[in-house]
């Protein structure tokens, strides 16, 4: 379950097609001020970055930061991404088409920041680096270029 201030984020998004740097600094301050909690709010974040067509890089640098700080650092066990976390990421990451650009980059950064991660998560992470290693640059820039 999602708080109704971030339902109504998402249904905002969704009706104007895009997400500008203002709305993410009102996501970060007003609506998620203690960064991702839960899954479900992981993977609304993960469907809209999908979703929306037009998408400010400060989009791009939250998104990335916001899951890769839930998945390594607030769930447990701490550093450590375990069988079952990795199963849920690598599917709400590929949403059985393929990672965009952002989910590459999330998946990249969950590897490289953890302690260790279960083989599942570092398999996709090298299955789409391989396809992908231009969208994997840009995560790693937006993850770490914008300062809100």
């Amino acid at each position: 379950m999602i708080k109704a201030s971030l339902e109504n984020f998402i249904h905002d998004a969704l009706l104007l097609a895009e997400i500008r740097q203002q709305d993410v600094r009102h996501l970060q301050r007003d609506i998620l001020p203690n960064g991702v909690e839960s899954r479900d709010e992981a993977d609304v974040l993960i469907a809209l970055d999908r979703a929306v067509p037009e998408k400010d890089a400060a989009w791009s640098a939250f998104v990335i930061q916001a899951v890769v700080d839930f998945v390594v650092w607030t769930s447990r066990p701490t550093g450590r991404v375990d069988r079952e976390t990795a199963e849920w990421l690598v599917a709400s990451l590929g949403c059985g088409t393929g990672p965009t650009a952002v989910a590459n980059a999330i998946a990249f950064e969950v590897v490289r920041e953890c302690d260790a991660s279960d083989q599942v998560l570092v398999a996709f992470v090298m299955r789409w680096a391989a396809a992908r290693p231009r969208e994997l640059a840009f995560g790693r820039e937006a993850a770490s270029g914008f300062v809100f």
